[in-house]
């Protein structure tokens, strides 16, 4: 994915969109109810003391620091390709491990993850960039490790109010509408499932996905 507009010249899409509203992303973030999203996704991904953890497109780092603040004795690491999202995140926890990197291109050896998260990110990706995104956690996640996915789109309709009829203007999530993202898991190998999908107010509809890597079950 491109994104070559006014203030970026980036082969990824900023965390706040475009490098000239970063200073502000935590606080739209707040606005538009990512907090709430986070603490669902972390609510589905039972994390435990011990797992190792990677965050995927972790921006300035709100849902690994978020993680690692529920679950001190786990390993939580965030990735993401923006140097910039990356300083504001170690800024705000020195302690935490955050890393450069595509989700595409991980730098975590095969099945040495427990869970992989991913929030609000996957609909800026186009279709080859998604199937890229999850053949990747799955290679590193272990057997019976988990992929927990939350994103704009899934059965999404213009019944679900003035955001969603927004939302379905966009290119990047029509294609993430219906049963595409579950397609694209299945796909890379994964046994998948919908775990919830709700209205929401500034993001029209937000649907969590979980996707187990099939095998033993996990340490």
């Amino acid at each position: 994915m491109t994104s070559r507009t006014l203030g970026n010249d980036h082969d990824y899409l900023p965390a706040a969109g475009n490098d000239l509203f970063l200073p502000f992303y935590d606080l739209l973030s707040r606005a538009f109810g990512s907090p709430a999203v986070h603490h669902t996704l972390l609510a589905q991904a039972g994390i435990d003391s011990g797992h190792t953890v990677l965050e995927i497109g972790c921006g300035t780092g709100n849902l690994t620091i978020l993680a690692q603040r529920a679950v001190p004795g786990a390993g939580v690491i965030g990735t993401d390709p923006d140097p910039r999202a990356l300083a504001r995140a170690e800024r705000k926890a020195p302690t935490l491990r955050f890393e450069r990197a595509y989700a595409q291109d991980l730098p975590h050896p095969d099945g040495s993850v427990d869970r992989v998260l991913s929030a609000l990110m996957l609909h800026h990706l186009d279709a080859d960039a998604k199937a890229a995104v999850a053949a990747e956690a799955f290679r590193v996640l272990r057997p019976g490790g988990r992929l927990h996915l939350a994103d704009i789109g899934g059965p999404m309709t213009p019944a679900d109010g003035f955001a969603a009829r927004l939302h379905l203007r966009s290119a990047h999530v029509r294609g993430n509408l219906g049963d595409t993202p579950l397609a694209v898991l299945r796909t890379a190998g994964f046994d998948t499932e919908q775990v919830l999908s709700h209205p929401h107010r500034a993001l029209g509809r937000v649907t969590y996905y979980r996707a187990t890597r099939p095998g033993n079950a996990e340490r």
